[in-house]
């Protein structure tokens, strides 16, 4: 098991533009991402600071996400959920655009949100689960005692769907995700 990395594929670039492996099986096994996904998804989100988060599934339908931004940029977060972990309630956050390629690992036991930074937003994730609505679940993304600094001006109010504006705080939520012994450390 592996825990939140932050993944920046090589583009291979000439004048008629670029390529790029974004997934390849032996080489995520290389940095301990052994999962196999088995649903894909596609997100549009057109407003600028649309904030779709902070989600996950429940055991025994947990999902394992590979999270990256093909149009616009976003800033995508993944917060600690798994019970007894030093890091509970901490988050890591970094900005996956079109023009980086950059993409998010973030492994079962933690949730997942993302605001877009600007208009007409595309975003791509594999998931090592298929969706489970009995096992849906979600935190509020503006909980005080997690803190995200998401980038969003003051005064701006993120556009919401009718769920998330009505998510429990952490402290409303018992976690069934368990401690597997690696801290969430900073992406690098």
């Amino acid at each position: 098991m592996s825990c939140v990395q932050l993944i920046r594929p090589r583009r291979h670039g000439d004048t008629r533009g670029w390529f790029t492996e974004t997934y390849n099986v032996e080489a995520f096994a290389k940095l301990g991402i052994t999962c196999t996904f088995v649903q894909d998804n596609h997100s549009l989100s057109v407003p600028a600071f649309t904030l779709r988060g902070l989600h996950f599934q429940t055991p025994p339908r947990g999902q394992d996400k590979l999270v990256r931004c093909i149009r616009g940029r976003i800033f995508d977060v993944a917060v600690d959920i798994r019970k007894g972990s030093p890091t509970y309630g901490q988050w890591v956050g970094a900005e996956l655009s079109a023009e980086n390629g950059h993409q998010l690992f973030i492994p079962i036991g933690f949730a997942h949100g993302f605001v877009t930074l600007e208009p007409d937003c595309e975003v791509t994730y594999k998931c090592s689960d298929t969706y489970a609505p009995d096992a849906d679940g979600g935190i509020r993304w503006d909980d005080p005692a997690i803190g995200i600094d998401w980038p969003i001006q003051a005064g701006t109010v993120p556009e919401l769907s009718a769920k998330d504006q009505v998510q429990p705080l952490l402290a409303d939520f018992d976690s069934p995700f368990p401690y597997d012994g690696r801290p969430l450390g900073p992406l690098v």
